[in-house]
This record gives structure tokens, sequence and C-alpha cells, in this order.
């Protein structure tokens, strides 16, 4: 079965918010709320990046093991979701997680600020696959649809990469077997690999090239 992963390419990452801007309108998620958000290291120093960082649907997530009534599960396709029907909002799996993915989507006193969310690599929840409670939810199964996640299909460098692991791995190896390659040809720079990025097909998430 496909193990279904997150990766974003600290090389390619532009820190344009393409991805967090895709989520939130593809899942209507609530204000206030960002299942997704790209953060920066070394904000203007050397060696500066920017990482796209959301739920990494770990293969032992700490926030299942952590949650009192057990509302996280995951799947065949190992993605992590969590059951927002039995959730009590204890927050435990906000504190558990080492990417900040579980949030409140409410502000004020502990007990009132609702059910947690997080992302749910578009794959919707425990409801029926497609049906309005679902998506009022937990936004949009685009898994169900034979679709990855959105966030990942528009992003415009291909940085941030979503499937299953191994074509991921398989992937990033590619990539930097020919970073180093055009930098030991003497003209290689990152930009140069970005630039060739643009104008490969857009099916980066599921079969990729080299290039990508």
């Amino acid at each position: 079965m496909a193990s279904m992963k997150f990766y974003c390419d600290a090389e390619r990452c532009i820190e344009c918010n393409g991805c967090v801007t895709a989520c939130k309108n593809e899942n209507e998620v609530p204000w206030g709320v960002n299942r997704r958000r790209v953060v920066t290291i070394k904000d203007g120093d050397v060696g500066e990046r920017s990482l796209s960082v959301a739920c990494m649907h770990c293969s032992d997530a700490p926030c299942a093991a952590v949650c009192p009534v057990d509302c996280f599960y995951t799947t065949d396709d190992g993605v992590v979701l969590h059951d927002k029907d039995i959730c009590i909002g204890c927050g435990y799996c906000f504190y558990a997680c080492p990417f900040g993915a579980p949030q409140f989507p409410e502000s004020g006193a502990f007990a009132s600020r609702g059910k947690m969310d997080k992302c749910t690599f578009c794959a919707g929840g425990p409801e029926v696959s497609g049906s309005s409670d679902e998506y009022a939810k937990y936004g949009a199964n685009r898994l169900a649809e034979g679709k990855l996640p959105l966030c990942a299909e528009m992003c415009a460098t291909k940085a941030l990469l979503a499937g299953d692991a191994d074509v991921i791995a398989d992937i990033y190896r590619k990539r930097v077997v020919n970073r180093a390659m055009s930098s030991m040809s003497g003209g290689g720079s990152i930009r140069q690999v970005r630039n060739r990025g643009f104008s490969v097909s857009r099916g980066v998430q599921g079969s990729a090239s080299a290039d990508e």
C-alpha cells in the first residue's frame, strides 16, 4: 500500500505562499487557522531558506500517541486523520506535534476553543466520501477523486511534493544528482535548476523526470 507523504524542497521554495492560499480556498479553512504555513530559516542571513510546513502524516504519529480519546487514526494510504465527533479539544496533540499541525479553530479560554483542526492531505474525514457533512468538517476529499492535495499541485516551482513516499524520494534523489552534475559542469546554480522546473509538465506529484 502507498504511504502518502509531503516533502518541501528548500532549494526551490520561493515563499510565495501559494500553497497556503490553495489550502484555505480548497478546504474553506476557518479564519485564524492555517493548515499549511511557510516558515523561513535564517531570515536575512546567508543560507536563508523557506519551507512549506503542515501535518507530515507521520508513520508513528505523536498526536495519536497522546490523544486521550483516540480520535486520531491512520488510513490505508498512510494519511493521519482525526474524528472531530470524538475530539474533546484538550490540546494534547498540539503540544505533542513537532510541526505544530493541530490547531484550535477559535481563540479564547482553553475549554472554549473548540475541536482541533489540521491538514487532512485533502483526504476528508470519517464521514461518507464526498458528502456535505465531510466537507463541512474536514474540507475537500481529493484523494477519493484520484487527485492529490491542491497545495502541492499549485506550487509554482514544484518545491512542495505530495504522494507516495517512494515516488517522492526518487524525485528528490534525481534532483540532488542533477544539481551536483550541474555544479560540476561549471555553470551550475540553484537558480538554473529552478528555471528548468517551469518547463516540466504539472504531473510532478505522480510521476516525474529527473529535471523536476
